[in-house]
C-alpha cells in the first residue's frame, strides 16, 4: 500500500493517479459484504495510529482493494486534486550523517566506526508541494535527498536480522540544511542546522514494506530546476537499514511513527566547485525507487 494523509485530516490510499480515503472506503466495503460499515471507524485519522495497529491496517488493505475495482470508481478522486499533507507526524527524526560511500568521499574525514545521528524536530516536517521558506538569516542552504524509514513497531534492544520486522514502510524526504552551522562555526551544530521550520520536506506517502520489498538496491534521485544534481543507490550505504535500527535500538527506543532519514547521496550543493545554495523560487524533485516522488519549492 501506498498510505497518504489528505488535507481534513484523513487517511488515504494511493490507487495509480487517484487516491481514495480509507474510511469511506471501507464502509463501503463492509455494505457491500453486508457488515455494519460502522466498523469502518476502525481506521483512525492518525497515521501513527494506523501503522501502530495491525487490525486497522489489515482493513486499510481491504478498503483500497474494494476502492480499486472498476466498478468503484466513485471511491477514487484524481490525486491532483487532492492536497496531500505530509504522510505522518514523527514523535522524532533521527538523521544519518555520511552513510552513503560516496558522500562520504565527498565530505572527507575519518571513516566511520559508527553511525554518525543527529536529530530533527517534528516542527522541520512539511508535506509534499510545500514553499520552504529559508530564514533570512541563513546563506547556505542545501539539500539532501534520503531514504527515510517508518517505524512500525517498538524497537528496543533488536538485532539486526529482525530490525526490519519493525518497520511499517518507507517515505522520501529532504534534509535541508543551513551549512554554515555545521562548518563555519566553532563547535557544529548540526541538529540546529538541519531542524529549522520546513527542513524535513516529506511524502508524498508511506510506502508499506510489503509495497517496497527489500531496501538492498533503491535508486535514489535528485533534481534542482530539472537538472539531475543526485544519483545513487541504497547498495552504497555504510550503515544499512537493518545495521542502523539496531545500533539507535540499543540507545533509545524507536516508537511506532519515529522517522530513521538513512543519509544522503553525493552530489549535496555545499561541496560542489563551486558550492552551489538553494535560492528562492528553485524546485527540487526528489525519488526513490518504489517509494515515490517528492516535489516542493524554495521561497
Amino acid at each position: 500500500m501506498r498510505l497518504v494523509t489528505v488535507e481534513g485530516p484523513a487517511l488515504g490510499g494511493l490507487i495509480g493517479t487517484e487516491v481514495a480515503l480509507l474510511r469511506p472506503a471501507l464502509a463501503a466495503a463492509m455494505r457491500a459484504g453486508g457488515e455494519d460499515p460502522a466498523g469502518a471507524a476502525i481506521i483512525p485519522d492518525d497515521m501513527v495510529a494506523l501503522i501502530a495497529n495491525e487490525a486497522a491496517m489489515v482493513a486499510a488493505g481491504r478498503a483500497l482493494a474494494f476502492a480499486a475495482r472498476a466498478e468503484n470508481a466513485a471511491l477514487r478522486t484524481p490525486l491532483a486534486s487532492a492536497r496531500l499533507l505530509a504522510p505522518l507526524k514523527p514523535g522524532k527524526i533521527l538523521g544519518i550523517g555520511r552513510n552513503y560511500g560516496d558522500h562520504a568521499k565527498e565530505v572527507g574525514g575519518p571513516k566511520l566506526e559508527a553511525p554518525r545521528i543527529f536529530m530533527k524536530p517534528s516542527s522541520s516536517v512539511v508535506g509534499p508541494g510545500a514553499v520552504v521558506r529559508i530564514p533570512p538569516a541563513v546563506k547556505k542552504p542545501d539539500w539532501e535527498a534520503e531514504l527515510g524509514v517508518v517505524i512500525g513497531r517498538r524497537a528496543k534492544d533488536v538485532d539486526e536480522q529482525t530490525a526490519l520486522d519493525h518497520v511499517a514502510g518507507y517515505t522520501v524526504l529532504d534534509d535541508v540544511s543551513a551549512r554554515e552551522f555545521q562548518f563555519d562555526v566553532p563547535l557544529a551544530m548540526t541538529s540546529f542546522a538541519k531542524g529549522m521550520d520546513g527542513f524535513c520536506p516529506m511524502g508524498p506517502c508511506l510506502a508499506t514494506a510489503d509495497e517496497v520489498g527489500e531496501p538492498w538496491a533503491l535508486d535514489i534521485r535528485c533534481w534542482l530546476n530539472g537538472e539531475e544534481v543526485q544519483h545513487g543507490n541504497t547498495r552504497d550505504l555504510i550503515f544499512p537499514v537493518p545495521a542502523l535500527i539496531a545500533f539507535i535500538s540499543r540507545y533509545m527506543t524507536l516508537e511506532p511513527g519515529d522517522v530513521i532519514a538513512t543519509g544522503t547521496p553525493a552530489g549535496v550543493g555545499h561541496f560542489r566547485d563551486p558550492p552551489r545554495y538553494l535560492r528562492s523560487g528553485d524546485v527540487l524533485r526528489m525519488e526513490v525507487e518504489r517509494v515515490g516522488v517528492l516535489e516542493h519549492s524554495i521561497a
